[in-house]
């Protein structure tokens, strides 16, 4: 039980280090190269839109919105 405990703390101890690492770098190292502020807020609009319609995209398609109701068998205008 004591070696479980150790090896649970020794995770524990990596995790933090890797967060305390990494946090306090957020999005900003990971810019491309030559992109000005404009362009990255940019950048991730587009990629927010892009996830909110890929979501919308998804859920449609777990309740079936995708589909047609197939109510009549006559084309409406």
């Amino acid at each position: 039980m004591k070696s479980v405990s150790v090896s649970v703390c020794k995770v524990i101890l990596v995790a933090a280090i890797l967060v305390s690492v990494f946090m306090p770098f957020g999005c900003s190292t990971f810019s491309q190269p030559g992109e000005t502020a404009a362009e990255g807020h940019r950048r991730h609009q587009r990629v927010a839109r892009i996830n909110q319609q890929e979501l919308m995209a998804d859920i449609d398609t777990v309740l079936m919105l995708d589909e047609p109701s197939k109510l009549t068998d006559k084309r409406i205008p």
